[in-house]
């Protein structure tokens, strides 16, 4: 992968949510954190899925947690991160291509302009269901807010009043995600915010709470299947 065209493009970072806009490139084996949805403008785009098939697609919603890579030729598009707990997130788990591009026909009616991101993301608020329960919002947030530091299910849980299963079910059940890998997800959204902000790799890992950059590279691989380089370099921030 050392040899092919990185990802290059324009970033938006909000709450909630993270889109790309430009030349897509490749991703190694990874699973998102996050709803994510990517739609094909030109060029061609291969995903393969956990059990190994593959397929060309244009677009296709990709659920939290479900493995996939991507290879990429001469492609232009966008990829669109939705955070589980955000409206417009209700994409339930599928380890297959032809899922993922079944859930996501409808944004292929949405044309493809500088108003695309938008459009797509009213759409996609506009068919969600009811938001997270009062519990599980008032944990995310304490998530979210608490990334410089320690984040516990036990602590977080007190907080709320739940039980740590209890919560720790919560989460799985409505988000897709175990609770330690939705901090890893707001800890790397932390991480963005700070580079974003023009800071190092190694400053905006100890703002997100990471051990150190080499945890951050790992998160990043993880979740993205690329370095965080990749999200230093050869984007611009919006």
């Amino acid at each position: 992968m050392a040899d092919v065209a990185p990802w290059t493009g324009t970033v938006r970072l909000r709450p909630g949510v993270l889109v790309f806009v430009g030349k897509l490139g490749p991703a190694h084996a990874h699973a998102h954190a996050a709803v994510q949805l990517l739609v094909v403008s030109s060029g061609r785009v291969i995903l393969t899925d956990e059990r190994r098939g593959e397929r060309d697609v244009a677009a296709v919603a990709i659920a939290p947690g479900v493995q996939h890579a991507m290879r990429a030729e001469d492609a232009f598009g966008a990829a669109i991160y939705l955070d589980p707990a955000s409206r417009g997130a209700d994409v339930t788990g599928q380890d297959h291509v032809a899922e993922w591009e079944r859930k996501a026909a409808l944004l292929l009616s949405v044309p493809f302009d500088e108003d695309f991101p938008e459009t797509a993301l009213a759409l996609l608020t506009s068919t969600r269901a009811a938001d997270p329960k009062p519990a599980l919002r008032r944990a995310v947030d304490l998530v979210d807010q608490g990334t410089a530091g320690p984040l516990r299910l036990a602590d977080v849980a007190a907080q709320v009043r739940l039980s740590p299963s209890r919560l720790g079910h919560l989460f799985s059940e409505q988000l897709g995600l175990p609770f330690t890998a939705y901090v890893r997800w707001a800890r790397l959204r932390a991480a963005m915010e700070a580079v974003q902000a023009g800071g190092s790799l190694t400053e905006a890992a100890h703002a997100a709470g990471f051990t150190d950059s080499s945890h951050l590279t790992r998160v990043t691989h993880a979740m993205f299947g690329l370095p965080p380089s990749a999200v230093a370099h050869g984007l611009r921030w919006e």
